[in-house]
C-alpha cells in the first residue's frame, strides 16, 4: 500500500519529457519533487508561475513565492510570473499536457467531485472547474477510501460534479487504473495489495484482465 509520497512517486512517472504540467492541491503538489532529473518538465501553477520546483527545504522559504494552495514553493531557473487572466488563457487554451488534481469522489465514467462536501464552509469551486474543461489528459491523485472504509470509485459520485466524463487515469493508494467506456481498468496494484483488496475497495465496475503486475516505483 502507498502513502502520499508513493501515489505522486508514482505519477511522476506519468510525466514525459516537453510536458506542461498543472498540479492541483494536496497530493498532487508533491509531484514535482519524484520527476526525472534527466527530462525538461514545466510546472504551471494557476495563481501565476510557470517553472516551479521543488518544496523549499526548512529555512529557505520565500512567503512571497506560494502555489494555489499557499503553500511555498521554488522556482527554477527561467521561471516566469504573470497573471491569472494569463494563467487561465493558458489553461482554456489548452496549453496544458497533463492535470494532475485531488479529489473527493471520482465515478467509473469519469466524473469527478472535488471541490465540495454540502454542509461545510467551502469558499468556492476556484481554478478547478477550468482545468477539467480544458484539459485532454487529467490524472486523479486519491486515496481509494475515504476514513470511514468506504470506497471513493463510484458508480456515481454523490457529491456535487466538478466535471463530467474528464478523468483519464487514477492513481491511488492500491492500485492505478484508467477510466474506460467499460469502467475502472485495473493497470496495476500497489506492493503487498491483492486485486481482491482493489475489489472490495471499489464500488463502481472494476475492469481486471489477466494478471495485474506491482507498481515500479
Amino acid at each position: 500500500m502507498l502513502d502520499k509520497n508513493g501515489i505522486a512517486k508514482r505519477i511522476a512517472k506519468e510525466v514525459k519529457d516537453g510536458y506542461y504540467v498543472n498540479l492541483g492541491i494536496g497530493i498532487p503538489t508533491l509531484v514535482a519533487n519524484f520527476v526525472r532529473d534527466d527530462i525538461q518538465v514545466e510546472f504551471q501553477s494557476e495563481n501565476g508561475i510557470l517553472g516551479m520546483g521543488p518544496f523549499p527545504f526548512e529555512g529557505e522559504e520565500d512567503a512571497d513565492l506560494i502555489n494555489a494552495g499557499k503553500q511555498t514553493i521554488t522556482a527554477l531557473p527561467g521561471a516566469s510570473y504573470f497573471d491569472s487572466a494569463m494563467s487561465f488563457g493558458m489553461i482554456r487554451g489548452k496549453h496544458v499536457d497533463l492535470t494532475i488534481l485531488g479529489a473527493m469522489e471520482v465515478a467509473e465514467n469519469g466524473d469527478i467531485a472535488n471541490w465540495k462536501i454540502p454542509g461545510k464552509m467551502v469558499k468556492g469551486m476556484g481554478g478547478a472547474m477550468d482545468l477539467v474543461a480544458s484539459a485532454e489528459n487529467i490524472i486523479v491523485a486519491m486515496m481509494h477510501t475515504n476514513k470511514a472504509g468506504e470506497s471513493k470509485l463510484l458508480r456515481r459520485c454523490t457529491l456535487p460534479l466538478t466535471g463530467v466524463g474528464c478523468v483519464t487515469k487514477i492513481v491511488t493508494n492500491l492500485a492505478v487504473l484508467e477510466v474506460t467506456k467499460d469502467g475502472f481498468k485495473l493497470l496495476e496494484r500497489a506492493p503487498d495489495v491483492s486485486v481482491e483488496e482493489i475489489k472490495q475497495a471499489t464500488e463502481g465496475k472494476l475492469v481486471v484482465e489477466g494478471e495485474i503486475p506491482e507498481m515500479k516505483l
